[in-house]
């Protein structure tokens, strides 16, 4: 089990705080989505109340190693004013002179939100001198960023090995719930998988094979296993290269009594844009049609197979989601997960987006904060930023 910020005397401290504060803001700096903020006061609000000196470090976007205001952390510094009790400061690097001096004048319970890590190229390579740097300013470490927990970055990775080290609410709860439903999940477990790679989920799908009695493949990644069983696919989005290994996991399932469920009904197009007609087309896709949702029929057996399951998992679109006349699969298929009445974990941007759109998240046992660190932790892989955070012995 590994330690969390309940566990560290975090009072009078320095304690340097990763998060994912990687938020959609517009051209007039307004936040349009806050859920990533939101679902991290918990944890800020924890260390203050505990007169922890915080100090918060994310990274917002892809600048590249270069200072880019259209990914500055300033409108999420106003936002974090109006969220928190207390004082909450800004600086405009997350390293210098400036930042050390700033953390000399916190006083407890005061927070600071430093500038984009990601303004320095040194983040993503997980520089050992820039790491060095931001463990300076703190006498702690928490990362409960679970969005990049599967980066092995200099905040994520390198700072944890330098101080004592903790999980925060977030990450913690990400941990455990993801890995209680998929280590012992209520059978029948019924996983949902889409998005537009094979490659992608080829670890979930291994990982979930001797868990699952049937697995739901929709989205572009449904049109290999299709290919390889023989169907005509059309000019849908095909994986050639790996046509043998769906071939072979479509045959490993048969042998081992899972049911690999593959669309038989498609929403097609002539061409891949978002004003394209929609097509309807069963079995076989002709020569000059592509595949962008699932149709009714498929729809139908998808609900069918959802209402066996007692545990449930959905990672993955199951057409082209962000376009209108292709968004009708995901959608309906999100508001049979939130209708489903037992433990259901959601993961995947697109996926999280459906199910916000289909009703109360609330309903929903877990739905994960970060896309690609839920899937690689959903296929058992290891995450560098939680597997560096100390372990607790937790024996009476």
């Amino acid at each position: 089990m590994k330690r969390t910020i309940k566990d560290i005397d975090v009072a009078g401290k320095r304690v340097l705080l990763r998060v994912d504060f990687n938020v959609p803001i517009d051209e007039n700096g307004i936040i349009t989505d806050d859920t990533r903020i939101k679902v991290e006061l918990p944890t800020i609000k924890y260390l203050i109340m505990h007169n922890a000196k915080v100090i918060i470090c994310s990274h917002l976007g892809r600048p590249d190693g270069d200072v880019n205001p259209k990914y500055s952390l300033l409108p999420v510094a106003k936002y974090l004013v109006k969220e928190l009790v207390g004082k909450v400061y800004f600086v405009s690097d997350c390293v210098g002179e400036e930042a050390e001096k700033k953390v000399e004048e916190l006083k407890d319970g005061d927070v600071l939100l430093l500038e984009n890590l990601r303004f320095h190229k040194e983040e993503e390579e997980n520089d050992s001198v820039f790491a060095q740097k931001l463990a300076n300013l703190a006498d702690i470490y928490v990362n409960d960023a679970f969005g990049t927990a599967h980066r092995k970055h200099a905040s994520t990775y390198g700072v944890a090995k330098l101080l004592p080290n903790a999980v925060g609410f977030l990450m913690g709860r990400e941990i455990n719930a993801i890995r209680s439903l998929i280590d012992n999940p209520e059978q029948p477990l019924v996983a949902i998988l889409g998005g537009a790679k094979v490659g992608d989920k080829i670890g979930l799908i291994n990982h979930l094979m001797g868990k699952c009695k049937t697995l739901l493949i929709g989205g572009g990644m449904a049109f290999t296993f299709l290919k390889a069983n023989g169907v005509s696919v059309g000019k849908s989005l095909v994986d050639d290269e790996k046509l043998d290994i769906a071939k072979e996991i479509l045959e490993r399932a048969k042998a081992n009594g899972v049911n690999i469920v593959l669309p038989c009904d498609y929403m097609c197009a002539e061409e891949f844009s978002p004003n394209a007609k929609a097509i309807k087309i069963d079995g076989d896709i002709p020569a000059d049609l592509q595949g962008m949702d699932i149709g009714k029929k498929t729809i139908k057996l998808f609900k069918k197979e959802i209402k066996k399951a007692k545990s449930l998992i959905w990672n993955g679109p199951l057409g082209v989601f962000e376009f209108k006349n292709f968004a009708r699969g995901t959608a309906v298929i999100a508001k049979a997960v939130i209708k489903f009445k037992g433990k259901a974990i959601v993961g995947g941007g697109d996926s999280v987006a459906a199910i916000k759109k289909a009703g109360d998240i609330k309903r929903i046992y877990h739905v994960s904060s970060g896309g690609g660190a839920s899937l690689k932790l959903m296929a058992g892989e290891s995450l560098p930023g939680v597997d560096i955070i100390t372990e607790i012995n937790v024996e009476g």
